[in-house]
């Protein structure tokens, strides 16, 4: 497949054919990823730029190993001591980092559609890092890379998704990249957070996890927004815990040995038990490597556009 995309905005306008060809070219790159020296000259000479609008270490860490596993240069702009805090609008910033020749941008921003904004304006390619609570699309591809490496054809495969939905972009855009994929998904978790209008994404919904947990190949708890409780959108802790957190026992209700996921950064005790984030059907360290591939594939496909990886 001859890539044509110049950006990675969101799963909703992706092809099935795209995303298997992301999969596979992620195949490709961890396989590289795994090996005792982990460089390639394959983009030497190309820039990547990451600005983070938002707190980030998973993402900005995985998305700068990967430009430079593959040999681009990285430049990371962080936000707070930038001419952002003058007052510079994202526009001005855009066009900054445009004259400077970069390659590809990595976005990450507080507000909806500002990928978008910025890959209307950008010659390079831009990369959406997580946009408000639209969407974050490289998380999606390499929750559903972990799931297939795991379980193989994910046809006619259940995932429950379990937490703050309504803030959620991850559970958004996992939502689409699993239908996608033929998976059925399941969106639980407490009627504030569950909001109606997200039926509009074809999933189920529940405010019961355990009613949905049995036949479950996979439950992938959200960390659970702390600063939400404010708002006064759960009663306490506690009470999310006992009725949604994952625990050991909790788990045996799904009737198989089904894995477990998270995005990350977790909150232990509240919406996952220490025993279930560290046991043996938790792939979350999985998750993490598995993002770095991911980020590769999409930067090597931007900038490269062939299917053919040179090592």
């Amino acid at each position: 497949m001859k890539w044509q995309r110049k950006d990675i905005l969101a799963i909703e306008d992706m092809s099935v054919e795209e995303i298997r060809h992301i999969l596979h070219t992620a195949k490709v790159m961890k396989e590289i990823l795994m090996r005792p020296i982990k460089k390639l000259p394959t983009l030497k000479g190309k820039s990547v730029v990451n600005l983070f609008y938002e707190a980030s270490t998973r993402t900005r860490t995985s998305f700068e190993m990967a430009a430079k596993v593959l040999g681009a240069d990285t430049t990371s702009i962080a936000v707070a001591q930038s001419s952002v805090s003058k007052g510079e609008s994202l526009y001005d910033t855009a066009k900054t980092i445009q004259a400077m020749r970069a390659d590809v941008v990595i976005l990450r921003h507080s507000s909806s559609g500002a990928a978008k904004f910025l890959a209307d304006i950008l010659d390079p390619s831009v990369i959406n890092a997580g946009d408000g609570q639209h969407a974050h699309p490289t998380q999606a591809l390499l929750d559903i890379f972990t799931m297939q490496e795991h379980l193989g054809d994910l046809e006619g495969k259940n995932v429950v998704i379990v937490g703050d939905i309504l803030h959620s972009r991850v559970a958004r855009s996992n939502a689409w990249c699993l239908q996608k994929m033929g998976v059925n998904v399941t969106f639980a978790g407490p009627p504030t957070l569950v909001p109606e209008e997200l039926k509009g994404l074809g999933v189920k919904m529940t405010y019961d996890l355990d009613s949905v947990l049995p036949g479950a190949d996979i439950v992938m708890a959200l960390r659970l927004q702390l600063e939400r409780q404010k708002s006064g959108l759960f009663p306490s802790l506690r009470e999310y815990s006992q009725l949604y957190g994952l625990t050991t026992e909790r788990l045996k209700k799904t009737g198989k040995q089904s894995i477990v996921l998270h995005p990350g950064p977790m909150n232990r005790g509240v919406e996952i038990a220490d025993d279930v984030a560290d046991g043996v059907d938790a792939l979350i360290e999985r998750q993490v490597t598995n993002g770095v591939a991911i980020r590769m594939a999409l930067i090597y496909l931007l900038v490269g556009g062939s299917s053919n990886v040179v090592a």
